[in-house]
């Protein structure tokens, strides 16, 4: 599938991202659980990568045939297997999204973004979290904007999740100088300031992922 070209996703491109969020999990987890540490549990890191791996060994045995389907299946086991609450927040992100994809085989770059909508709804409903609360949700709206935003103008996928993976990165970093108000960094009041927050690290990865993807996919 070219994907700048025919601006289209389908089973073949969720797996190849599973793949490389999986390798970015894999070398950034040490990474993340120092982030975690100080704000968190210490076990963020360890806990994507337990789940990352068992999503990648689950679709290598049976590879759902279209993109929503693999992207349930992968938040399936992220329930299942990640611990504490990214579990369910990943899971919720990936599952709300598969579903609105649907059963087509292919799905438009437009509708790719209205899933990640879906799928962020889900999110904040979940953890009832809003802009600025230093959680994934950090990352992921500015992502879902440029994202948007770019399709608008008539970008091709490929520089559309470039522009994501861009603004989820600054979103994550952006969350330095906040004070968490959800989570177990809310607990901490004015000393979870200073600390950049862990799940809208990994979210960025996760863009990041989806936007080497679309590259990777240029004829």
């Amino acid at each position: 599938m070219n994907a700048p070209t025919g601006s289209a996703v389908d089973a073949a491109f969720v797996r190849r991202w599973l793949d490389i969020a999986t390798e970015a999990v894999e070398r950034e987890a040490d990474h993340l659980t120092q982030l975690d540490s100080p704000i968190g549990d210490a076990d963020h890191g360890g806990n994507m990568r337990r789940g990352f791996r068992a999503a990648r060994t689950s679709i290598a045995q049976e590879p759902p045939d279209t993109p929503g389907g693999a992207l349930v299946a992968v938040g399936r086991q992220l329930i299942s297997t990640v611990g504490g609450a990214s579990g369910p927040l990943y899971g919720t992100l990936l599952r709300r999204a598969g579903k609105a994809l649907g059963e087509e085989a292919s799905v438009t770059a437009a509708q790719l973004r209205d899933a990640l909508r879906a799928g962020i709804d889900g999110v904040a409903q979940l953890g009832g979290a809003v802009p600025g609360d230093k959680t994934m949700l950090d990352a992921l709206l500015p992502a879902l904007e440029a994202f948007g935003g770019a399709l608008d103008a008539g970008g091709a996928l490929a520089d559309a999740l470039d522009a994501a993976a861009q603004a989820s990165d600054e979103g994550a970093k952006a969350t330095i100088p906040m004070r968490a108000r959800k989570g177990r960094a809310s607990y901490l009041g004015e000393r979870s300031i200073g600390h950049q927050d862990p799940g809208a690290t990994s979210s960025a990865l996760l863009i990041a992922a989806l936007a080497q993807t679309a590259r990777e996919g240029r004829p």
